[in-house]
Order: structure tokens, then sequence, then C-alpha cells
């Protein structure tokens, strides 16, 4: 991969600060990809790529996944998580990505999935966690937990718990998939405590 190339072309593509949010997304997940012991090499290009459609019109972008059918239930109601599945295919096309791991956690980083990879775990909580554009204090409450057995779920936990939260607090409509992922974190991570 030609990273200049790339990083060009984000900057042509994204706002300022959505850019300044990539690098510190890229760097993030590079960190916890050598933290888990996964590729950061493959890591840090993923997370230059995961928000490659996120200055798109809405009505591009639902063009885009309406088109390819790349849609879970619920999801075509909420224009702020478009992006994910759009970058999906935008990382396919502009750049000529066949990674299906990047793929995949490009198109997961904002919902997420009941069984993440830990590649996806740590796409997911890097776009969440990255200290560039995140306010400390939501992130060191996550960042403290990954240090722990079983770090990367208790830190998704309580990602998807603050996100219900904030739903919750704006009387805004909770998707389905939020709360499966949720629960069945919940379960994870009970069934290991020997609940």
């Amino acid at each position: 991969m030609d990273y200049t190339a790339i990083v060009d072309w984000l900057k042509d593509n994204l706002s300022v600060e959505r850019f300044e949010h990539t690098l510190g997304t890229a760097e993030c997940a590079e960190e916890l990809a050598e933290r888990f012991g996964l590729d950061a090499e493959k890591a840090y290009l993923c997370g230059l790529l995961h928000d490659c459609a996120k200055c798109f019109p809405n009505d591009d972008l639902k063009s885009m996944i309406c088109d390819c059918g790349f849609l879970c239930e619920g999801e075509i109601e909420n224009p702020k998580t478009y992006h994910a599945p759009a970058g999906a295919i935008l990382a396919k096309k502009e750049f000529d990505m066949c990674d299906e791991e990047i793929l995949s956690a490009i198109r997961w980083h904002t919902l997420g999935k009941v069984d993440m990879t830990d590649f996806e775990k740590i796409i997911f909580l890097a776009d969440k966690i990255e200290t560039k554009t995140r306010p400390a204090e939501l992130i060191l409450p996550i960042r403290a937990v990954l240090n722990e057995e079983n770090g990367l779920d208790k830190a998704l936990l309580i990602c998807y718990g603050n996100t219900i939260k904030s739903l919750v607090d704006r009387n805004l409509k909770i998707c389905k998939v939020t709360i499966d992922i949720y629960n069945e974190l919940l379960k994870k991570l009970d069934l290991k405590r020997g609940k």
C-alpha cells in the first residue's frame, strides 16, 4: 500500500478534524494491535481507512450501501452510521483493498456486531479512544480496563454502555444490534467470572 497516496487522498476528502481523528485512530489501532499480539501495520492501515467515507453526503452513502445490499436490521434508520459500510465499499474501490479482515473491521467500526474478532474489536475501540480528538474524561475509563483480564471485552462493554446511556438520555432509538452486543458481552464476561 502506498501510504502517502492514501494520506493525500484523505487530506483531500476529509475535514481537518476528521483527518486528525483518522491519524489518531491509526496510531491507537497500531498501539492496541501491538498490545494484543495482532498485526500492527495492518491495524494502522485499517485505522487510516476506517473513516474514508465519513465526509461524503449521506444521500451518496445511502445510495452506495443500498445498491450493495450492505445493511443489517435497523441500520438504514441511522445516517450517522452509513459511512462504515460505505467505507468498506470505498476502500475496496478507491484503494483496491482486498484484505477481508480490514474491510470487515471498517464495515463494523461504528455499530459493531456480536462475536467481533479481536482485530474488529481493536479498530472499533481505537475509533472511540484515540487521544487526538476524543475527550480524556470519556476515554480514560475505557483505556483503564484494557490491561485487565478480558480487557478488550470490558472496554467494549463500557463503550456500549456509554452509547446506550447517551441514546436514552437524548430519547433516540437504540438499534437492536447494539442491545444484542451489550447483552452478549455481559453474558460472556459473566461466564468468565464463573457466574
